[in-house]
């Protein structure tokens, strides 16, 4: 396991922490912004969202590569199944992997979507999202993407996921069984997961990244009030003591959805903190 306590070189910024990916919120800092304050701290590199990224993608990534960082993913496909999957869903899909390829990231990431209409359960929802990552997983090989398969926490089922648990995740790896699908660990998610350290040892290689923020005992927003590292109950190094394990070594990206606290601070006030928490407690 990887020693932080001196060493942060390996900690990346998704700008969800700032809350620049929900309209009204954040303090609105550019792309520019962030890449400069991300580069003074020393960080490995940072994750946008398609929001901020427009038709400037192919700039971006070169602005965080000139300045020393990597563009270590993007956020998100679309849903890919549910009741909120775009009309124009391939189109939408193929957009996202173009995104991601002319940034430059190895990464996209994929929260898919809720419970297919008329179905029960999530073992229908399970296959059709197979079928339909199996459909794009060729299209983004050919452009260099890898597609990261997020399983959100059970109490965002029906409507944002049909899978809970990194095993979810890998069961649906397994049916598409492209080298390039794979599975991002986002700790609010799966940090109450018994058997995560087992199916983190089945994933391997599978595992394209890692996500962390902290769980608040009374949390008071199931999507809106996440904890900066070390002020919540999740096991953190436990946590990634269980990912880099399983082979592991990339960045660790902090993403604090937090309406009410972080979001409301001044962004170099949360990197600061970002970087103290990531050595003290992560």
């Amino acid at each position: 396991m990887r020693d932080f306590s001196n060493d942060h070189s390996a900690l990346a910024l998704n700008t969800a922490t700032l809350g620049h990916n929900l309209d009204g919120f954040g303090a609105g800092w550019s792309p520019e912004q962030i890449i400069d304050a991300c580069a003074a701290r020393g960080m490995a590199g940072i994750v946008f969202w398609r929001r901020e990224i427009g038709t400037r993608a192919v700039e971006i990534g070169d602005r965080v590569r000139a300045a020393g960082m990597e563009v270590v993913g993007l956020c998100r496909t679309p849903f890919l199944v549910g009741s909120d999957v775009p009309s124009d869903l391939m189109e939408d899909a193929h957009a996202s992997i173009d995104m991601a390829a002319a940034l430059g990231t190895p990464v996209l990431t994929i929260v898919t979507g809720g419970t297919e209409p008329g179905t029960k359960g999530i073992a229908e929802s399970k296959k059709i999202l197979a079928d339909r990552v199996a459909l794009l997983a060729p299209y983004a090989a050919e452009r260099g993407v890898k597609l990261a398969l997020e399983p959100l926490n059970p109490m965002f089922g029906g409507n944002r996921t049909c899978i809970y648990t990194v095993q979810d995740a890998l069961d649906v790896c397994n049916a598409v069984d492209a080298p390039n699908v794979g599975v991002a660990v986002d700790v609010y998610h799966v940090w109450w997961d018994r058997n995560l350290a087992a199916s983190c040892t089945a994933a391997g290689e599978r595992i394209f990244g890692y996500h962390i923020c902290d769980w608040l005992e009374n949390t008071t927003h199931m999507l809106l009030d996440r904890g900066m590292m070390g002020d919540g109950v999740a096991d953190l190094k436990a946590i990634r003591a269980a990912v880099e394990h399983a082979g592991y070594a990339g960045a660790c990206e902090v993403e604090i959805f937090s309406a009410q606290n972080w979001w409301k601070k001044d962004p170099n006030d949360v990197l600061d903190t970002m970087v103290e928490r990531f050595r003290s407690d992560c």
